[in-house]
């Protein structure tokens, strides 16, 4: 084996796992504006999220696909091999009930002059926890969409984070280099749990001030919710030495969700 090659393999390997841990307690090294491109590992709830791509592609990012078939019809070798049919069965029921409830909102006033400077608020419920991430966006387009700002939307300061017991959260802005601005669109919110046998889900808050684009015109602005699934339920979960509670399937199970508000188009005057 060449040098190069054995160092790609121990990279990987090594790699690996600290990807899984950062993804499933949500990205705490990424305190800046991201896409939900990005997301990779993410399964899409949704074919309305990837308008105009081929279908067969689009049924392999559904969540039916991406992440449940695998649950349903566990593999030699898969983490969920271990689980009971029954026990597999109540995965899958806990992971569409968060699926079913998750959702976000975005509060934003429909009409404002050029440059005005405006609060707007995303309000998100559901979610498996222990971490969700909102991010702005211009477009609902997973592949397509791009952070806010690169409409025009300027965040003017750290975003305001309430989580799940109406706590003020700076966990994650306060990670953000102090020598950079620290208005970013994109925001980790921590403590969310949900007990999905039970119907019980958390809502969780963010508000940004934003300063409007400087041009007339008719600007989109939405918002993205980044949600895990398999750790709101007992079958889904598994601990880890050294890096705690972890879903089940492990980084490669998709078990994350991608989802979006309705778009707004917002009037500049």
């Amino acid at each position: 084996m060449s040098r190069l090659v054995s160092f790609a393999l121990s990279f990987a390997i090594g790699f690996v796992p600290a990807l899984a841990s950062a993804y499933a307690g949500g990205t705490p090294g990424y305190v800046a504006d991201v896409a939900p491109f990005c997301a990779s590992c993410h399964s899409s709830t949704s074919d309305s999220q990837l308008i105009g791509v081929p279908e067969g592609r689009v049924r392999n990012e559904l969540a039916a696909t991406k992440h449940l078939a695998k649950i349903e019809a566990a593999k030699t070798g898969s983490p969920y091999e271990k689980l009971s049919e029954s026990q597999r069965a109540e995965l899958i029921d806990a992971i569409k009930r968060i699926d079913a409830v998750s959702n976000v909102k975005v509060l934003a006033p429909l009409s404002v002059k050029a440059g005005a400077i405006i609060e707007v608020t995303v309000e998100a419920t559901g979610g498996g926890g222990p971490v969700v991430g909102i991010g702005l966006v211009d477009s609902n387009q997973r592949w397509q969409a791009s952070p806010a700002p690169s409409r025009g939307w300027q965040v003017l300061e750290a975003p305001t984070i309430l989580g799940q017991k109406g706590d003020t959260q700076t966990e994650f802005t306060d990670r953000r280099n102090k020598a950079l601005a620290p208005g970013i669109s994109y925001v980790n919110v921590y403590g969310v749990s949900a007990d999905p046998a039970n119907n019980q889900f958390g809502s969780v808050r963010v508000t940004y001030r934003l300063k409007a684009p400087a041009g007339a015109g008719t600007y989109p602005l939405g918002a993205v919710f980044f949600y895990g699934t398999e750790k709101g339920s007992p079958n889904g979960s598994v601990e880890v030495p050294g890096r705690g509670k972890q879903p089940l399937g492990g980084f490669t199970a998709n078990s994350g969700r991608v989802k979006f508000s309705d778009i707004l188009q917002i009037a500049v005057q």
